[in-house]
């Protein structure tokens, strides 16, 4: 059973006791958290497919873990103008354990 979720403007194929990333969810560590914004569903008979959303599902999960992802470089430069900016940048995200996949009917 998979399920193809919508989070921080982004899909993610998930199913059960599966752990993934997703974009800064505002939850702390060992709070469930819940996924309304489902747009497939597979339990094993047939795939159920939302316009836009599938009705009556919800995927639970849990927080494991808020972190910071590694540093990325941003480097801008001009030629021949003495231009050069030197930036870091860490993408914050939200790592979540899929509890369950429940739907209704």
């Amino acid at each position: 059973m998979y399920a193809i979720v919508e989070s921080g403007g982004k899909q993610y194929r998930v199913g059960e006791g599966e752990t993934l990333e997703v974009e800064k969810l505002s939850a702390d560590e060992g709070e469930e958290v819940v996924f309304d914004k489902i747009l497939a569903v597979d339990d094993g008979n047939g795939l159920q497919v939302g316009q836009p959303y599938v009705e009556g599902c919800q995927v639970k999960g849990k927080v494991l873990k808020q972190g910071r992802s590694r540093k990325l470089t941003v480097f801008k430069y001009k030629p021949k103008k003495r231009y050069r900016r030197k930036m870091g940048h860490r993408q914050p995200y939200t790592q979540v354990r899929i509890e369950k996949i429940a739907c209704d009917g």
